[in-house]
This record gives structure tokens, C-alpha cells and sequence, in this order.
């Protein structure tokens, strides 16, 4: 299973992005999509998640900012984001838990990352 995300750039602060994530190849359904972002000099972590039902979960740092919303028609993932602020800065990460086949094992698949820069 492949991740291709876009939407990222050079945004100024108080500014929006749309970031995008299509996950492509052998999957038979998509459980968990979601967003992780890696600062510099920083460990990978948690932005959002959703479920194929909709439940989402929020890292707290994000909550009534970002909204994570996915199609599941064409198996993409979004993530809106509002009022960035310098702090936002990273590379954000698109990530699936994903099966082939109805009694295949979950896997989880990483897309290679899109940068978003939050600078005047």
C-alpha cells in the first residue's frame, strides 16, 4: 500500500493548510487514517486520527485547530489546518492501518511526508 500526501508549503502565521493523503494498492479496507508530525530536532508524534466510523482523536496541542476528515470511497485522509502558528512547523506524516483481505492481519503503512513551514 502506497501513501501519496500533498498540500504542504510555506504558509504565514494565522494562515490555513489542507494536507491530503491517498493510499493506494491491495487494501481490502482502511480501519485507522491518520496524521503524525516530526519537528526538527523533535520525536515523531501524534497529530490526529480517525476511524473508518469517524471517531477522532486530537493531540491536545491541536484541538479546535486541526480537523482530520477522511472519504473512504476514495480512501484519503485529510487534514485541515487553521491558525498555524511557527510552532506547526514540521513534516507531517500520513499513516493507515490497513487490511488486504478480510482475514488478513492489520499493517501499517507510512506515507513519506510533506513538509509545512509556518514562517513570516
Amino acid at each position: 500500500v502506497q501513501l501519496q500526501a500533498s498540500g504542504g508549503g510555506l504558509v504565514q502565521p494565522g494562515g490555513s493548510l489542507r494536507l491530503s493523503c491517498a493510499a493506494s494498492g491491495s487494501i481490502f479496507n482502511i480501519n485507522v487514517m491518520g496524521w503524525y508530525r516530526q519537528a526538527p530536532g523533535k520525536q515523531r508524534e501524534l497529530v490526529a486520527t480517525i476511524t473508518t466510523g469517524g471517531s477522532t482523536n486530537y493531540a491536545d496541542s491541536v484541538k479546535g485547530r486541526f480537523t482530520i476528515s477522511r472519504d473512504n470511497a476514495k480512501n484519503t485522509v485529510y487534514l485541515q489546518m487553521n491558525n498555524l502558528e511557527p510552532e506547526h512547523t514540521a513534516v507531517y506524516y500520513c499513516n493507515v492501518i490497513y487490511r488486504q483481505g478480510p482475514h488478513s492481519d492489520y499493517n501499517i503503512s507510512w506515507g513519506r511526508g510533506t513538509l509545512v513551514t509556518v514562517s513570516s
